[in-house]
């Protein structure tokens, strides 16, 4: 008989099922940004907020279902990474591992930040590094660990933004001619709001990443990924109609918490400490999520010795890439210690499209038989790289130079190895 794969040295245990990699994928999607984005995507798109919403879903339905496709032929750690080396060539799938890491090692110490915010304003990195810490331990210990965690803040976070669109849907504040797509709405404002607001779908690449440790990854992640996006949909969609109708575009716009301000002015503002709460966990989920996924490319890349390769080495008890989780965990808990990350990650925005734009070209290579319609990459393909590039200016140049050092790296690296 063979050794079974989870036994097998160097590879991670197989342990989730459909529902847990669905669940992980909602606590990847279903974070903070929900509670924040709306307001950003409003001052950019005034009454075209829903429209860009509708933008950013099928942009993100487009990468989802490519993700989905390879996922399941190559169901290993590293996501994109994978896809790209394996469609596309090395440097590709490298340009789309440096992206993924660089940036949303920034975004971990940006979201424990946020943590810290809502938890203790005044003492926020201490809080950030704390918070780093515990759920660095909780990966550490194992995969499953970490679903049940995140099953409890998923279940937080949606009961939380129920009431939330209960309590403005069923008040008297709210106006149905608030939704209206009112003169002000552009094109060009229309496409910088669903910029802004497809990272919040950006979560379900996390079960991609996780392809390793997926039980019968062929049949799982091809259903778990368009679930968690749909449910996600579903959910995004009900808070922006509940809190558009009571606050209307511009009054969106111009408020910081536009949830809390929400139910104030739906005249429940008793619910504004358990929005501060609800925004709080889901933070924690996101940055459990943003670990996981973060130590898992390294993980990979690691294996091709783009990154050093002892991060490539797997627990032989917990099969969890223990190093890759220790040495990210210790990376973002400086950075939150250390500086503020918050308002200075947009290459982080940008290389997330990069990512995505890859993988979509990664699927085109893929026959019709074993990869979806070839139309469904192309509009995600071009999505991604009109999104990336109405993203505002700087977080274009940070991007574009993020990539750029990157590029520049893997070549020098390539040409010492050469010589």
């Amino acid at each position: 008989m063979g050794t079974p794969a989870a036994a097998r040295a160097g590879e991670l245990g197989r342990h989730l099922g459909v529902f847990d990699a669905v669940v992980i994928g909602l606590g990847s999607m279903i974070g903070a940004g929900i509670f924040a984005a709306l307001a950003q995507a409003a001052g950019a798109a005034g009454a075209g907020l829903l429209p860009g919403l509708a933008l950013a879903a099928v942009v993100a339905y487009c990468n989802a279902t490519s993700s989905a496709r390879l996922a399941a032929r190559y169901p290993e750690s590293g996501g994109t990474y994978v896809y790209g080396r394996e469609r596309l060539g090395e440097f590709w799938g490298y340009l789309a591992g440096w992206g993924f890491v660089v940036g949303k090692t920034a975004s971990c110490a940006a979201m424990a930040l946020t943590v810290g915010s809502y938890v203790w304003p005044g003492q926020a990195h201490a809080v950030a590094v704390a918070a780093v810490v515990a759920l660095t331990a909780v990966n550490y210990v194992g995969v499953r660990k970490s679903a049940w965690l995140t099953r409890g803040i998923v279940a937080v976070v949606l009961a939380v933004l129920a009431a939330v669109v209960t309590a403005c849907l069923t008040g008297p504040a709210a106006e149905g001619a608030r939704l209206a797509v009112g003169a002000d709405a552009t094109f060009g404002g229309v496409l910088r709001a669903a910029g802004l607001l497809f990272f919040a779908f950006a979560g379900y690449a996390r079960i991609a990443t996780l392809g390793e440790e997926v039980r019968d990854p062929k049949r799982t992640i091809p259903r778990a990924i368009p679930t968690a996006l749909a449910i996600t949909l579903v959910v995004y969609a009900a808070v922006a109609v509940a809190v558009l109708a009571v606050l209307g575009p511009d009054r969106l716009a111009h408020t910081a918490a536009p949830l809390t301000e929400a139910v104030r002015a739906a005249g429940v503002p008793a619910l504004a400490p358990v929005v501060r709460t609800g925004a709080a966990v889901a933070a924690l989920g996101s940055l459990l999520a943003l670990i996981l996924g973060v130590s898992r490319t390294t993980l990979a890349m690691a294996r091709d010795r783009h990154l050093p390769h002892v991060l490539a080495a797997v627990h032989p008890r917990f099969r969890v890439p223990h190093r890759a989780e220790l040495a990210v965990g210790a990376v973002v808990a400086v950075l939150a210690a250390t500086t503020d990350v918050r308002g200075a990650i947009g290459f982080s925005s940008f290389g997330v499209l990069a990512y995505y734009a890859i993988a979509n070209a990664s699927a085109w290579t893929l026959t019709p038989v074993k990869g979806p319609v070839r139309i469904v990459p192309a509009v995600g393909a071009v999505g991604c790289v009109l999104l990336a590039f109405a993203l505002p200016p700087s977080s274009v140049l940070w991007g574009a130079a993020v990539i750029a050092a990157g590029a520049a790296a893997y070549c020098l690296r390539r040409a010492a190895a050469s010589a």
